[in-house]
């Protein structure tokens, strides 16, 4: 299937946005769920063997493993530090952050999956519930919330960046 170089014909593109933003909330929210979904949507459609794959040695970086590791820097940011609960113990403290796997099966793919799923809706709560000018503590320095939205924008396009180029190792596939 070529769709001149994209993944999906764009009518069946599932980050599409309806518009333009309006102001700052909308604008980062909007940008934080296209790279979510990106990093989804490059796991689509592989088993637990493809997703496991560390395609680009001597890196560990896998597709699970850095829907593991997103799992785990959604629940630091959102549970641990916006809601100043760093009681909560880190996700694959562990591991090297989520990367580590053990072995690759498709009950640790659901669990992985629904892991990340699971921090996904509820670092959504708490945004809706927090103010972008709402100022927390980052390694005893306040820091405004708003910095924090934009550092995960920032995570995940990098590592939407490694997933591009590990499901190319993995099957070839590119775009979008």
């Amino acid at each position: 299937m070529n769709f001149n170089g994209m993944w999906l014909p764009q009518d069946e593109e599932p980050r599409r946005q309806e518009g333009p933003t309006r102001g700052e909330r909308e604008c980062l929210v909007g940008y934080l769920e296209h790279y979510r979904g990106t990093l989804a949507l490059k796991c689509d459609g592989l088993d637990a063997a493809q997703l496991a794959t560390r395609a680009v040695p001597p890196s560990n970086i896998s597709l699970l493993g850095l829907v593991r590791h997103m799992a785990r820097v959604e629940q630091s940011w959102f549970r641990r530090v916006i809601e100043d609960r760093m009681d909560i113990p880190r996700l694959f403290q562990d591991d090297d952050g989520g990367f580590d796997l053990p072995d690759a099966d498709d009950e640790l793919v659901r669990a992985s999956h629904a892991l990340w799923q699971d921090e996904i809706a509820y670092a959504r709560e708490v945004l809706d519930r927090t103010d972008l000018d709402a100022v927390v503590d980052v390694h005893g320095e306040p820091t405004e919330v708003r910095d924090i939205i934009v550092h995960m924008i920032e995570e995940y396009a990098r590592h939407c960046g490694h997933a591009d180029l590990v499901r190319e190792c993995v099957d070839g596939r590119t775009g979008q």
